[in-house]
């Protein structure tokens, strides 16, 4: 599943220091202060360095930053909309 598969990503990238249950919701914010994994706008920079990185896929703006990473599945419905490489798993 890609969203698993970017959460495990973000994690790693961004240093992650609390334990991400395995039910970690999808939908729940993902950077700014209502983050469960307390990612802020320079963790954003990261991801979305990450994501041209490995998925080949360029976020423009930062308006369109602020929307693509909104959700882990907002991240993920993004890359599959683009045709980012896919998941091994999906």
């Amino acid at each position: 599943m890609l969203e698993k598969e970017l959460l495990t990503t973000i994690v790693e990238l961004c240093n992650v220091q609390e334990d991400v249950p395995d039910d970690f919701p999808m939908d729940s914010p993902l950077v700014g202060p209502d983050s469960l994994l307390g990612l802020d706008s320079l963790d954003a920079v990261e991801i979305v360095v990450m994501v041209q990185d490995v998925y080949g896929i360029r976020i423009d703006t930062q308006d369109q930053a602020r929307e693509i990473l909104s959700t882990v599945k907002s991240l993920a419905d993004y890359i599959r909309e683009k045709g980012g490489i896919k998941s091994i798993s999906d």
